[in-house]
């Protein structure tokens, strides 16, 4: 038995459309989920997170352990409340870091000894200990298995020693998870851009059994077109009656391209990022806010968006806003691409309920063309 009920409304080829349902709400599916790493999705207030559309926010293990501790949020009655998020939360569980921080972080058997980035402190992360702080003191509604992730390019015997730590790893994710009425454990498939070492990532999780399954090590300096290659059979390899969500991707292209090869869940830094950095993601692909042509163009971003920061300033006023450095350029360019994101997903998920997903995918590759 699962824990959230995942129904599938409709399908057009590969991709899929449909509702997971949670305790604290439907996430529907394709979904993008901003990235609230350390218990805030940056330069943006939860009801302006909620007002782009947003069901589901991303949340850190590794950076929240740090800072302000894990024992610190659930005192404060977990980070839901913490935060001020009453929607479902996905907390990562930390084995991203143990790529991205490698030169500060050791990997054993048992666990990964980190040393805190902030002020040296010793740490260890086990798969049990990643799920304590998940599911107990953060209180997230899906909890990730701590797992290994390696960069591109890898050699084959690294690779297969990855996937098979983050299998047992995932079993003792599994035991120390239990049985829960109210939260999920994802599983997390391994295997860089190799079939036989994706498939076999595939048979061990299955084998142990998730509620949701993840496809990790992608967007880690392979490039688009070889995550697509991989995109072609990894995610058919997992069980079509359950989400599927392809961790820390990406640009609109790679969602959409990932949606037409049966993916359902994504999240990424990207779009506040950007946001910070004065680039605007449209229908016809980024634009740099910088750029002089922008220094008299009253028109804005979205006329049609429903989202205040797309629709109600010009591009002009976001031109001075960061050309100036002031701090709303920020704030009104990472509102805009969090709502420019969740309009995409809700674009697609209409398209495939319509049966014109194929269709919707090569106007938005013209558009990207001509923008």
């Amino acid at each position: 038995m699962v824990a959230f009920p995942f129904e599938i409304a409709a399908t057009d080829g590969a991709a899929r459309t449909g509702v997971l349902k949670t305790a604290r709400g439907d996430i529907r599916t394709p979904a993008f989920m901003p990235v609230g790493t350390a218990a805030t999705v940056k330069a943006l207030t939860v009801d302006q997170v909620a007002s782009t559309g947003a069901d589901i926010i991303l949340g850190n293990t590794y950076h929240l352990m740090l800072r302000p501790g894990a024992e610190r949020v659930s005192r404060l009655g977990g980070l839901h409340r913490f935060m001020r998020w009453d929607k479902p939360i996905l907390t990562d569980s930390g084995g991203f870091q143990v790529m991205s921080l490698s030169n500060i972080a050791k990997v054993t058997e048992e666990a990964v000894t980190f040393a805190s980035h902030i002020d040296g402190s010793r740490h260890v992360l086990s798969p049990e200990r990643s799920v304590e702080i998940q599911a107990d003191l953060l209180g997230a509604d899906i909890v990730m298995q701590l797992d290994e992730c390696v960069a591109w390019p890898a050699e084959e015997s690294r690779a297969t020693e990855a996937l098979r730590l983050s299998a047992r790893w995932g079993a003792r994710c599994k035991a120390a998870f239990g049985e829960r009425e109210h939260q999920a454990l994802f599983g997390i498939q391994q295997g860089s851009t190799l079939e036989a070492l994706r498939r076999e990532s595939a048979e061990r999780l299955i084998e142990i059994g998730f509620d949701g399954y993840a496809i990790g090590g992608l967007a880690v300096g392979e490039g688009h077109e070889a995550m697509c290659e991989v995109l072609d059979y990894a995610p058919g390899l997992l069980p079509a009656d359950r989400p599927r969500y392809l961790m820390g991707v990406g640009k609109p292209i790679d969602l959409v391209e990932a949606v037409a090869r049966g993916v359902d869940m994504f999240d990424c830094v990207l779009p506040t990022r950007s946001g910070r950095h004065g680039q605007a993601w449209t229908w016809n692909g980024p634009i740099n806010l910088k750029n002089a042509r922008f220094a008299e163009d009253d028109s804005p971003l979205d006329a049609g968006s429903d989202c205040p920061a797309s629709r109600d300033y010009s591009k002009a006023y976001l031109h001075h806003l960061v050309k100036a450095e002031e701090i709303l350029g920020q704030v009104l360019l990472s509102w805009h691409n969090i709502a420019h994101f969740q309009a995409l997903t809700g674009a697609m998920r209409q398209a495939i309920a319509e049966g014109r997903f194929e269709a919707f995918r090569k106007d938005f590759h013209a558009a990207q063309r001509t923008g």
